[in-house]
């Protein structure tokens, strides 16, 4: 199982962040799009890492056209040396069309051609095949040799796509060569409606399970003692309540018999009662979404929830001291 780690966004410290976490032993490290860009911290770490893998997890995808996207990938598995995973998301219609103002419809489609737009961009770069794509959604039909890259030693980048619902998560079986799963997600929605939606877009295209990776962020609860389990505790069940106010979302609770908590939490958010959120969530709920362990038990509980689902996989636990964090990593590498 490969075990991978955050870094920030403060581009004074993400450099040697990343060459610590390297050295820690972790197989990857990620960015992630919110108040930041993802994308420059990971050049950052490439210039001072050689062994992990770099991946945004994720970048907005329907925020920017396939063609910024692709010269985005694909300098950075250069500068990386071809370490670098595209990862995508979709976001949700309110930011795409009143944050970013760009346009939104059947996402899962849109995805899918999406995907197929940087690889017939990267096919015209690596492969000097004609750009001739034109879908629904996006076209691309001019490429000179004045913008075609020719640092193309290491090929195009692999690329991720962040699924929830079954239709997105097909369209990453069938186009990509991963998934994010949510980490919004019971392991009975990871193997009730997630595998099986893998299953079926990889068999639509004829590809094999050894040849594409699940990353699963999986959400921890731990401290050395009452009062750091307490505030731990605190912090995840509000993150599973902001995640839970989502409409989309919803399919994640009915499939452990807790539709109706969405609709109490997207009440609350929309009375911007966000600190009250958190309260929502039982202990019942909070163990549906999170290893609760001490730090000696915490790759157990992971490899308990994941071994056999997934490939990698993300966890949250910066406070803990290095030494907790290495012998993690070490354990679970191990599995």
């Amino acid at each position: 199982m490969k075990i991978d780690s955050l870094i920030g966004w403060n581009l004074d410290e993400v450099g040697a962040d990343a060459a610590a976490q390297e050295a820690m032993g972790y197989s990857g490290l990620m960015s992630v799009e919110t108040a930041h860009d993802p994308f420059f911290p990971l050049l950052l770490a490439a210039q001072r890492t050689t062994r992990v893998e770099l991946m945004t997890s994720i970048a907005v995808a329907f925020a920017r056209s396939p063609m910024l996207l692709a010269n985005i990938g694909h300098d950075l598995n250069a500068a990386s040396r071809g370490r670098f995973i595209l990862g995508l998301g979709s976001q949700i219609k309110p930011h795409i069309t009143r944050r970013f103002n760009m346009p939104w419809s059947n996402p899962a489609p849109r995805m899918r051609e999406y995907v197929l737009a940087l690889r017939a961009i990267w096919a015209s770069w690596h492969d000097g095949a004609p750009l001739a794509f034109n879908g629904k959604f996006y076209s691309h039909t001019l490429m000179t040799p004045m913008f075609s890259p020719t640092n193309n030693d290491f090929g195009a980048p692999r690329v991720f796509l962040a699924a929830v619902g079954p239709h997105m998560t097909e369209v990453a079986g069938e186009v990509c060569d991963g998934v994010i799963v949510h980490a919004f997600t019971t392991e009975k929605y990871l193997r009730e409606t997630t595998l099986p939606a893998l299953a079926r877009g990889m068999a639509s295209s004829g590809r094999k399970r050894e040849d594409f990776e699940i990353s699963y962020p999986v959400f921890v609860v731990t401290g050395h003692n009452e009062a750091e389990m307490a505030a731990s505790k605190t912090a995840v069940r509000k993150q599973i309540a902001f995640y839970g106010s989502t409409p989309a979302y919803r399919p994640v609770l009915e499939s452990i018999g807790a539709g109706e908590v969405q609709d109490d939490l997207n009440r609350m958010s929309k009375q911007g009662r966000w600190d009250d959120m958190g309260t929502v969530i039982t202990d019942d709920l909070l163990h549906a979404f999170a290893v609760v362990a001490e730090p000696a038990d915490i790759a157990k509980g992971i490899k308990a929830r994941c071994a056999g689902l997934v490939d990698r996989v993300s966890a949250a636990y910066a406070h803990l001291s290095l030494e907790d964090q290495a012998r993690i990593v070490a354990e679970l590498t191990a599995a």
